[in-house]
């Protein structure tokens, strides 16, 4: 699978369910906290037409928000299974 790095906050409720989407799924990915890193912010702005969705999540070289969290869409975008 290719590298995947989710982009998000410490206080996005969204963020932490797609990261425990992601971890009931044993799939590994790298954490942003774009609040900590301002590079990070500005690249998820410049990814969603400037609004700082979050989380948005990076796969390989594409990037995708799932602002409000969307099981749907990860599985698909990741191609994982939707059910644990």
């Amino acid at each position: 699978m290719e590298q995947i790095t989710l982009y998000g906050t410490s206080w996005c409720v969204d963020c932490r369910r797609a990261k425990q989407f992601l971890r009931d799924r044993g799939v590994e990915f790298t954490e942003v906290n774009i609040d900590e890193e301002p590079d990070a912010e500005e690249l998820v702005m410049s990814v969603n037409g400037g609004r700082r969705k979050v989380p948005t999540i990076k796969v390989g070289e594409r990037y995708f928000a799932s602002s409000p969290f969307d099981p749907y869409q990860i599985s698909a975008e990741l191609k994982i299974p939707l059910n644990k």
